[in-house]
């Protein structure tokens, strides 16, 4: 995968046992802890694709999906929802919003990368 991750998660302990494993991987990541943090780092840095948590400060992860895909500069960018929420009506909820796939905490790391490459691939 060329390009970076961009991580977006606001509770720093999930953040770094997260970035550590991508790393691991060999990914190269970024991170952020808000959705407006997020957006504008997906224009700055163009990340290959974007891991969001959908519970955020300051603009939570389903608004920042909505307006990412309003955004002609960043609405190719991947999105892969992260949340705890975990029935099915929550999966709809995020596609809906505009995430290209979806991840439940704990996250099953092997399956989120195999998310990644799909969703990455040229």
């Amino acid at each position: 995968m060329t390009g970076s991750i961009l991580l977006v998660e606001d509770n720093e302990l999930n953040r770094e046992m997260l970035l550590r494993r991508l790393k691991r991987a060999g990914l190269t990541v970024i991170t952020a802890a808000d959705g407006q943090e997020a957006l504008d780092l997906m224009v700055s840095e163009l990340p290959a694709v974007v891991l969001m948590d959908m519970s955020l400060p300051v603009l939570d992860g389903w608004t920042a999906c909505r307006r990412a895909r309003q955004d002609e500069r960043i609405n190719h960018i991947p999105i892969i929802a992260l949340t705890a929420h975990a029935m099915e009506e929550d999966r709809l909820k995020a596609l809906k919003a505009g995430c290209d796939d979806y991840a439940t905490k704990p996250v099953d790391f092997p399956e989120l990368l195999r998310k990644i490459g799909t969703l990455t691939r040229p």
